[in-house]
């Protein structure tokens, strides 16, 4: 017979961490700080979509930003030029955020009067979306040159998105890229995800995004 223990450390980290995020959850929801968790791979748009966010929504609501990323100050440079709060992260090597290092941000931030933080997640598709981060909604951004067959090759991140935002529509004609397709594989993944299509660089399809923000953080002040 074995006499020694078998401890999974995965599942382990796992519940610790959903624990945290749910506390987290709950903190946010008495300050009526909405946030996003949004996620993508490299080069998707994140940063540009976020500044036309800004630009839709800076007049109705306090925005402040936390820019994630292994080094470097880049985005969150971008960003400060809204004139949004924004503070940058450094995971150290960590390829995501989970909800420790999350709450590690907010406070770094400041939540009080921000109605609406944005939390730019580590740029890959696998780590970040198996991690609660404590967010309010997860999206993610997919881009038009990264192809309509994504859903089938990670799974996981199409599953526990609430949207997506399908970015650089103006580029399309270029591109293989299906929506018929696209739509068809990720709704057996995720029936209830919404899908929007934008182009963050000319501004096509915001509104219809700043609108699902809008909406979202209405209902979250209202519950």
């Amino acid at each position: 017979m074995d006499t020694y223990k078998v401890l999974e450390i995965k599942q382990s980290i796992f519940e610790d961490n959903d624990r945290q995020a749910e506390l987290l959850r709950e903190e946010l929801k008495k300050e009526k700080t909405f946030l996003l968790n949004l996620m993508s791979s490299p080069g998707s748009g994140k940063t540009t979509t976020i500044v036309r966010t800004i630009e839709a929504l800076k007049d109705e609501m306090n925005i402040g930003v936390m820019e994630a990323d292994i080094d470097s100050d880049v985005d969150a440079h971008t960003v400060s030029k809204t004139g949004a709060k924004v503070i940058q992260l450094h995971t150290g090597g960590m390829c995501h955020l989970d909800a420790g290092m999350t709450k590690q941000g907010l406070e770094g931030l400041g939540t009080e009067g921000i109605d609406f933080a944005i939390l730019e997640n580590v740029g890959n598709l696998v780590c970040p979306a198996e991690f609660d981060t404590g967010s309010s909604k997860n999206a993610m951004i997919l881009s038009v040159p990264e192809g309509d067959d994504k859903p089938l090759k990670y799974p996981l991140m199409f599953s526990i998105v609430d949207v997506v935002l399908v970015n650089k529509i103006d580029a399309v004609a270029n591109f293989d890229f299906n929506f018929d397709k696209f739509r068809e594989h990720i709704k057996r993944l995720n029936p209830n995800i919404k899908v929007i299509p934008i182009s963050a660089k000319t501004g096509e399809g915001i509104e219809q995004w700043a609108e699902w923000v809008r909406t979202e953080v209405k209902n979250w002040n209202e519950k």
